[in-house]
């Protein structure tokens, strides 16, 4: 065998793994059916920020170490990754903070009084944000860079890829249905509506719009507006009709956006999991003894919770009992943001 570990999926949680094992210095490749360019993360807003997520102990200490991560990823320059500040708009009282504030370095609650009707309160805050086509570039160099090779090929089932090292990650977000027979995978169905940027430089939110979840997230060229959130759905066209109720809510939100030009509808299928994610060894393995370790079912949050998992998934790898598989991940090297081994 020439490879430690094998990474099913190279979305962002996947590539994330890919890297941080790495970075212990294990011997990586990734298994994709899709260019990481296919990916569903390639259409995300890319905002940590863990929406339609349940908060815990764990979840909490996932999205804590990927917002420094991210952080310190921004003041090294890597590409697509800024600080934004953001204003989430409350239409109802809210009588304490979310559970992810704990998270974030700069969260503060605005008055009433302080903020436009109808609206009953705003929390600000700054947080990461990752342009995802350049992001997942420079992952995927990070990767490949360090040794790591990318193989497209697409599998009926995770035992296809146990041949090949002593260690799977089964990272397949949607595909995990199917691969890790799971029945609590789901897709989420998310359009949104790209246009030009007419120098906007905060996002803003407005969750429980009654009209439907709406956020303004600018980027360097443009500007994702969105949303939909839709559980079970997986029709991939973009509905013109939900298209032009997304700028109605948008502009309505942040009237400089009118008159921007449209760029693109998009539509994509988060990997959803009724439960929340799954990040754990699975005991039964796979063929001729190798470990199997899972992280999928993220939904929405993959950028706000990847890196934090990735870690996860080192310290699974670690103690890993099979003989095979004991000495996959060495003992944690210490490697700047934005570096490679």
């Amino acid at each position: 065998m020439n490879h430690d570990v094998v990474v099913v999926g190279a979305g962002i949680v996947g590539l994330t793994c890919a890297a941080r094992l790495q970075e212990a210095g294990a011997r990586v490749a990734v298994v994709t059916a899709d260019e990481p360019a296919r990916t569903v993360s390639r259409v995300a807003a890319a905002v940590w920020y863990p929406t339609h997520t349940a908060g815990d102990p764990s979840v909490l200490g996932w999205a804590r170490r990927t917002f420094d991560e991210l952080a310190a990823q921004a003041v090294h320059g890597v590409p697509g990754v800024v600080m934004r500040r953001t204003r989430m708009l409350l239409r109802g009282p809210v009588a304490r903070e979310p559970w992810w504030a704990a998270a974030v370095r700069d969260f503060r609650v605005v008055r009433r009084a302080d903020v436009p009707a109808p609206f009953a309160g705003e929390w600000r805050f700054t947080v990461p944000t990752a342009e995802m086509g350049p992001y997942l570039d420079w992952l995927v160099q990070r990767v490949t860079g360090g040794g790591g090779v990318l193989l497209r090929r697409r599998i009926a089932r995770l035992a296809d890829v146990a041949d090949l090292a002593p260690v799977v990650v089964n990272a397949a977000g949607l595909g995990a249905r199917a691969l890790a027979g799971d029945p609590e995978v789901h897709p989420v169905r998310g359009q949104v509506v790209l246009v030009s940027n007419p120098g906007l430089h905060t996002s803003v939110r407005d969750e429980d719009n009654p009209a439907g979840a709406t956020y303004v997230h600018p980027r360097s060229r443009d500007v994702v507006l969105g949303g939909t959130f839709e559980p079970g759905a997986s029709e991939l066209a973009p509905s013109v009709a939900t298209g032009q109720a997304i700028l109605a809510r948008c502009t309505a939100l942040v009237p400089e956006l009118a008159g921007a030009r449209v760029i693109e509808h998009a539509v994509g299928l988060r990997p959803g999991r009724h439960g929340g994610a799954r990040v754990a060894v699975d005991p039964a393995g796979l063929p001729g003894g190798v470990r199997l370790i899972h992280a999928y079912g993220h939904g929405g949050a993959g950028v706000t919770l990847g890196w934090g998992c990735a870690e996860e998934v080192v310290s699974l790898a670690r103690r890993a009992s099979s003989p095979r598989a004991g000495a996959a991940v060495p003992a944690r090297r210490s490697v700047a943001p934005g570096q490679t081994r």
